[in-house]
C-alpha cells in the first residue's frame, strides 16, 4: 500500500511538471495533454485506485467550475448589441435543434445527446492568449459562449435533478429549491448592489481588495464552500454551487483582474491537473480497439462540429465567411463541460462504460480539429493580407 501511494505520489508530481512542455511540443492545449498522459501513466500501471486521489480530483472539478463561473462576464453580454444577441440565441437554437435532432434520430444515449449542444468558454480564453482578445470573431464567440455555458449549466442542473429524483413530488420539489435557490442569489446581488450605490464605503469591506493577508483570496474560497456546501444540503447538483459561487466573484470582483489571475494560478496549478490526469487514468487505453469506441467518438464529433459550423451561417452576413467559421471552430471545443457531464454521468451509473469512452475520446478529437482548423484559417488570412 505504501509503496502504491508513493509510486502515485511521484508520478501525480511528474506529471504535473511535464505537462506544459508536452503540451508546448505536442501543441495541444494542456488540459488535454494532462488527459492523454494519465490514461498513458494508467496503461503502465503507474497510477491505481485511490480514494484520496478521487478526491482531490472532485475538489479539482468543482475548482473548474468556479473557475468556468468567474470567467463569465455579464457586463460584457449586458454591453452586446442586440443584434448580436439576437444572432447568438438564433446561433444556440440552430446548434440545439440540430445536435439534439441528428441524436435522436440516431438513437444516442440521452445523456450524448445532452451533451452535444453544450458550450463552453474555458478554451476561448487560450485562444485569446494566442490570436488577441481585439479579434472580432473572439468577442462574437465570447457573446455566445457565456450565454451558452449559462444555458448549458441551468438544462445540466435540471436534467440532474430529474434523472435523481424518484417520482414526480420529488423532482417538483428539487425544481423548487432550485428555483428558490437561484431566486435567492438575485435577490442576493441586487440588494448588495443597492447597498454598495448607496454606501460605496462599504464595499471595501465587504469585498476586500488585495493586500497581504489575501483577505480576497479567503473570501473567494469561502464563497466557494460554502455554495458547494449549500447544493449538498439541498441535494442538488454541487457543480452548479461552484459556478454560481464564480459568477458571483465575477461580478463583483470584475475590476480585480489580477484576483481571477491568482484564482486560476492555485486551480491551474495543482487541483485541476489532477482532475483531468485523473479523467485519463479512468480511460482505459485497451479499450481503443473496442468495436464503436472510436467510430462513435467520431461520430459524436462529427455532429457537434456540423451543428455549429452550420449555426455559424448566422454570422456570415455580418462578419463575413472567414469570421463565421472561425466563431464555429472556437464554440466547438467544450472540454471542460464535456468532460464534467461524462464524470458525473459515469459516476452516478446514468452512462455506461462505452458512452463514457466516448465522450472522452470525442472531447480530445474536437481539440485537435478545432485547433487545427483554427490556425489554419488565421495563417491563410495572415499570408492573404501579408504584401
Amino acid at each position: 500500500m505504501i509503496n502504491t501511494e508513493i509510486t502515485l505520489i511521484l508520478t501525480l508530481s511528474l506529471l504535473l511538471w511535464i505537462s506544459p512542455y508536452v503540451a508546448k511540443t505536442l501543441r495541444l492545449p494542456v488540459p488535454a495533454t494532462e488527459i492523454m498522459l494519465g490514461s498513458i501513466a494508467a496503461y503502465y500501471g503507474f497510477i491505481g485506485k485511490n480514494n484520496a486521489f478521487d478526491i482531490i480530483a472532485e475538489v479539482g472539478f468543482l475548482y473548474l467550475m468556479f473557475l468556468a463561473g468567474m470567467e463569465v462576464d455579464l457586463k460584457q453580454l449586458r454591453n452586446s448589441s442586440k443584434e448580436t444577441i439576437r444572432r447568438a440565441i438564433l446561433f444556440l437554437g440552430i446548434m440545439t435543434l440540430f445536435c439534439i435532432g441528428t441524436g435522436i434520430a440516431l438513437q444516442m444515449h440521452t445523456i450524448v445527446i445532452l451533451s452535444m449542444p453544450l458550450i463552453s468558454i474555458g478554451l476561448l480564453a487560450s485562444l485569446s492568449k494566442t490570436y488577441g482578445k481585439d479579434a472580432v470573431w473572439l468577442k462574437t464567440a465570447f457573446t455566445v459562449g457565456i450565454l451558452g455555458e449559462i444555458l448549458s449549466i441551468a438544462v445540466l442542473t435540471i436534467y440532474d435533478a430529474a434523472s435523481s429524483a424518484e417520482g414526480s413530488d420529488a423532482l417538483i420539489h428539487k425544481l423548487l429549491y432550485l428555483a428558490f435557490f437561484v431566486f435567492t442569489i438575485f435577490l442576493l446581488y441586487r440588494a448588495l448592489h443597492l447597498l454598495f450605490w448607496w454606501f460605496p464605503e462599504l464595499k471595501p469591506i465587504l469585498v476586500p481588495k488585495f493586500d497581504t493577508a489575501d483577505r480576497d483570496i479567503r473570501l473567494s474560497m469561502a464563497l466557494f464552500f460554502i455554495m458547494v456546501t449549500v447544493m449538498l444540503y439541498l441535494e442538488l447538483e454541487l457543480a452548479l454551487g461552484a459556478f454560481i459561487a464564480g459568477m458571483a466573484l465575477s461580478i463583483f470582483f470584475r475590476q480585480e483582474h489580477n484576483l481571477e489571475e491568482r484564482m486560476s494560478g492555485m486551480g491551474f496549478g495543482l487541483l485541476i491537473p489532477i482532475f483531468f490526469i485523473h479523467v485519463g487514468s479512468s480511460f482505459d487505453l485497451n479499450a481503443l480497439p473496442i468495436e464503436g469506441v472510436v467510430s462513435g467518438a467520431l461520430l459524436i464529433t462529427v455532429i457537434m462540429f456540423a451543428g455549429r459550423l452550420l449555426a455559424a451561417y448566422v454570422f456570415q452576413r455580418s462578419e463575413g465567411k472567414r469570421q463565421a467559421l472561425l466563431v464555429g471552430f472556437s464554440l466547438s471545443m467544450p472540454l471542460t463541460l464535456l468532460i464534467a457531464v461524462a464524470t458525473i454521468g459515469y459516476e452516478t451509473k446514468l452512462l455506461d462504460i462505452l458512452n463514457y469512452y466516448r465522450l472522452i475520446l470525442a472531447s480530445m478529437f474536437e481539440i485537435l480539429i478545432g485547433m487545427s482548423a483554427i490556425a489554419f484559417l488565421n495563417l491563410r488570412d495572415r499570408r492573404r493580407l501579408s504584401p
